[in-house]
């Protein structure tokens, strides 16, 4: 999704606004944006889990990965480093590089732009990027075949709830060819739908800690 933090106010002379180029009625916009605001607060908040239970679903998100994505030398795969509570992958990252997998995070370079997938290496130089967000120090720009994306919520066609800032859409919609697009998440974290708008992008499946394996 695109900034849904903003709400897209009124427009006395247009009948719709431009956000990226989709006309995007405000008032849908304004609507749409309040209720994934409301949705967002509660699903973070359910990340909240007691460490062993963490522990357990992580561990099962990372035995799904194994099978679904089954990472081997020659795959390209984007992932993230874990923030606001979403499952951390790093030991997966470590295993997929050693298998031979390269390994990308995604960086901001400019705030409101596409993001770039920089590569990533177990022991790697770090440094802090935007949202103090660690990311590769002297990663090299590649595109990825596989995008693993962190959940905040995912919808009933497989809409992504993220963050707000809009960053994975906007730049999964400009990569040709298409990635397989990946979601990860806690089991709670589903809801019936999203609202998608114009420039919401689905992914291609969905993973969940309880062992629900979503797809297209």
């Amino acid at each position: 999704m695109m900034d849904d933090e903003t709400d897209a106010g009124t427009a006395p002379c247009f009948a719709h606004h431009l956000v990226d180029g989709h006309p995007v009625d405000p008032e849908t916009a304004r609507d749409v944006a309040r209720f994934r605001r409301a949705e967002r607060a509660r699903l973070v908040a359910a990340r909240a889990l007691p460490s062993e239970e963490r522990q357990r679903a992580t561990a099962n998100l990372i035995d799904a990965l194994d099978r679904v994505v089954a990472p081997r030398a020659g795959m390209t795969i984007a992932v993230y480093w874990p923030i606001r509570g979403e499952p951390d992958l790093r030991p997966w990252m470590g295993a997929a590089h050693a298998a031979g997998a390269q390994v990308l995070l995604p960086v901001v370079v400019e705030e409101h732009t596409p993001l770039e997938f920089q590569t990533w290496s177990p022991g790697c130089r770090m440094t802090r990027g935007f949202w103090n967000i660690l990311v590769p120090a002297d990663g090299e720009v590649r595109v990825p075949d596989i995008v693993i994306a962190p959940l905040v919520g995912v919808d009933e066609e497989l809409y992504r709830l993220g963050n707000g800032g809009g960053y994975y859409d906007r730049t999964l919609a400009q990569l040709d060819p298409k990635p397989r697009i990946v979601g990860v998440g806690f089991s709670a974290c589903r809801l019936p739908t999203i609202y998608p708008m114009s420039w919401d992008v689905p992914m291609s499946e969905a993973l969940l800690s309880d062992g629900t394996h979503l797809e297209r």
